[in-house]
């Protein structure tokens, strides 16, 4: 499978509220996991709004296992690499990480 095949099978969405301190270290962590796992960063849409901030979602599932949909609030669960590269895995079959599991 190749990275744009892969690509348009993965929708990932960054969710925050506007200037949530935790959005810029939230975002390096998923542009960290896309390079790992070999997707370009164009699968992601940055939205911001009322919900828990920040939150990551691939295929409509946050990360983290919350429901990504709630109230304005800061996240005491940030989303992290590991739970990000797992998601975008599973999202992709299993394919496409190049430089072996973190």
């Amino acid at each position: 499978m190749t990275d744009h095949e892969a690509g348009g099978r993965v929708a990932v969405e960054l969710r925050s509220v506007a200037d949530c301190p935790n959005l810029a270290p939230a975002r390096r962590e998923l542009h960290a996991a896309l390079a790992d796992v070999g997707l370009p960063l164009t699968v992601v849409t940055e939205v911001v709004g009322d919900y828990p901030s920040p939150s990551i979602l691939v295929n409509g599932v946050d990360v983290m296992g919350g429901s990504g949909d709630g109230s304005a609030a800061c996240r005491l669960d940030l989303p992290t690499g590991e739970r990000v590269r797992a998601a975008l895995r599973q999202a992709i079959g299993g394919r496409g990480h190049r430089n072996g599991p973190h």
